[in-house]
């Protein structure tokens, strides 16, 4: 957690993680809450036990505490918050008062943490403990509370006025979902004029998507069109965040003729969309694509893990029927579509979540995707919780302008079908098992696609996460090019060339596992942008002359970009 105000380009959590972070919720339970979090019912009253048959040990730990107040209060405690623990930075915590309530704040939670390790709980009941024991101790640190010196510093330049604005702020938060703080203005940009801004057309409308073509900026572009299949839980802007930090825009400037389909945002009316809905929209678009450019072949470029599986599983169609040949080449964006590495071993509690989930959408006619945004808000409070709280409720400060959390925070539903199907597919790790899914009719045999591929990760968080990425080099059965953005500043998806810190790592083969991967390949300055669109541009056909007008042979231009449904609230 962070002294200085949250927000910004470095938010804590990068825009990409973010995506795949709350499509990894699809999977388990919307309703992740801080009471969730908290009160883990089951592990709870299995920790009481456990220590209710160890009385001695109990006694022991509260005699420690005990000493260790005593200490604290004669001023004598050697207790202090760990040096990264940057909630504490500010000097005026070296007030003898204050560091007294700091240091009994870390003796309590110390004596909490030593009592759940005598409690030799199992593997699952000991990390679900102590992740709520963790979020509570949190939310009931002395940096959260108003004797934060930044809330009464607040309070006294302003004179007061800082209170009034944080309870407003307060009661506007809670007030409706999700029930977090903030992380941006709901009207810190205008959406189509600061991010999804790249010039474009909608040239064709469907019940469920909009496809926009981007006007081409170079004289001569290549001939064979490039699709987008952005996720379905969050907004297309992901890949057209803003000027100058747009893939979309890179690629259009670099001679690609790009599409993108922009979802509709479903309401209940749509329960029934499910997988086969979505694969067939992406081949819609494909035919749109090779009608407007008068080809035969198209490359896709999926984003994060629900695109990702819809056009896996879609390739895997194509292989079946015989005509994948109309793919010229795939891009996976931060997609995980083997989840051993994530989700292996599912316990029986996770597998409930996501069934009672899954059963709450059902009923609904969709997943809320301002529950998705609040439980991956209480999956990292550090990041999206916390700073937000001090700097909003104690300070009464509005948060900075970030196109990332703009896009973060603008939430889509996901309907009830594709829910389920995303659940099902994610628990039985389908697409890792020949014939384990389908997809239009037709059994999903991953291995059976050949076309090159391009397949992106990004090294931040949980090293599972991109590994799991990595595993995707082993289910297809092309030629595949593995590319580890390392910078940890959105770089999976949104530093563009010219970023300091971007970077990559790429190696010229995929061994079977990711450390060989790892230790074999080099790293590289920059942004993987410039080197996708070489691999791309190597695979989309020769050049010729740019279109002179967007859409044709009776498809056209209906609206500008970005349409209307990616305002659909």
């Amino acid at each position: 957690m962070t002294s200085g105000h949250p927000g910004g380009r470095g938010a804590g959590l990068d825009a990409a993680e973010a995506a795949l972070g709350l499509e990894l919720l699809l999977t388990g339970s919307a309703t992740g809450g801080p009471l969730r979090r908290v009160l883990p019912l089951a592990p709870a009253a299995r920790l009481a036990a456990s220590l209710a048959s160890r009385p001695l040990t109990v006694a022991r730990r509260g005699t420690v505490l005990a000493v260790e107040l005593a200490r604290i209060g004669l001023g004598r405690s050697s207790l202090a918050p760990a040096p990264q623990d940057q909630r504490y930075a500010d000097p005026a915590w070296d007030h003898p008062l204050l560091r007294r309530i700091v240091q009994t704040h870390l003796a309590a939670g110390a004596t909490v943490s030593d009592l759940i390790a005598d409690a030799e709980l199992d593997g699952a009941d000991d990390e679900r403990v102590r992740s709520a024991v963790g979020t509570l101790a949190d939310a009931l640190a002395p940096s959260n509370t108003p004797l934060n010196p930044l809330a009464w510093r607040s309070a006294l330049g302003t004179g007061g006025a800082s209170i009034v604005r944080g309870a407003a702020r307060l009661v506007g938060d809670l007030g409706s979902p999700p029930r977090v703080p903030a992380t941006t203005e709901p009207d810190a940009f205008e959406v189509g004029t600061h991010v999804a801004a790249t010039p474009g057309a909608v040239v064709l409308r469907t019940p469920v998507f909009e496809l926009i073509q981007y006007l081409p900026q170079t004289e001569e572009v290549r001939d064979l069109p490039l699709l987008v299949v952005p996720p379905m839980a969050t907004r297309y802007y992901l890949a057209d965040l803003a000027p100058g930090r747009s893939i979309v825009e890179h690629l259009v400037r670099g001679g690609q003729q790009v599409f993108l389909l922009s979802w509709r945002n479903p309401g209940p009316e749509h329960a029934s969309w499910d997988l086969d809905t979505y694969g067939q929209a992406v081949l819609d678009a494909m035919d749109a694509c090779e009608h407007i450019t008068r080809t035969h072949r198209t490359s896709l470029m999926a984003v994060s893990s629900s695109g990702g599986t819809v056009t896996a599983m879609l390739l895997a169609h194509l292989a079946a029927i015989g005509a994948q040949e109309r793919v010229a080449s795939v891009t996976f964006v931060v997609a995980a579509l083997d989840r051993e590495e994530v989700d292996a071993p599912v316990s029986p509690a996770a597998r409930q979540a996501a069934q009672a989930a899954v059963a709450a959408s059902q009923r609904r006619g969709h997943l809320d995707g301002a529950a998705l945004v609040e439980a991956h808000a209480w999956a990292h409070p550090d990041d999206l919780v916390w700073p937000y709280w001090v700097h909003s409720y104690l300070c009464g400060e509005a948060p900075p302008a970030s196109e990332d959390l703009f896009w973060l925070a603008d939430t889509v539903r996901v309907p009830a079908g594709l829910h389920r199907d995303l659940v099902a597919v994610a628990l039985g790790n389908a697409l890792a098992t020949p014939g384990a899914a389908e997809m239009l009719g037709t059994a999903v045999d991953l291995s059976k696609v050949d076309r090159d591929a391009y397949v992106v990760a990004a090294l931040g968080g949980h090293s599972a996460v991109w590994r799991s990425c990595y595993r995707t080099t082993g289910l297809l059965g092309g030629t595949t090019r593995f590319v580890l953005a390392t910078n940890g500043s959105t770089a999976s998806v949104i530093d563009p060339p010219g970023t300091p810190a971007a970077g990559f790592r790429v190696a010229e083969t995929t061994p079977p596992a990711a450390e060989r991967w790892l230790a074999a390949a080099r790293p590289v300055p920059g942004s993987w942008w410039s080197d996708h669109l070489a691999w791309l541009g190597d695979r989309s056909g020769p050049v010729r002359d740019a279109p002179p007008e967007l859409g044709g042979r009776g498809l056209h231009a209906v609206a500008p970009a970005p349409g209307e449904y990616v305002l659909q609230r």
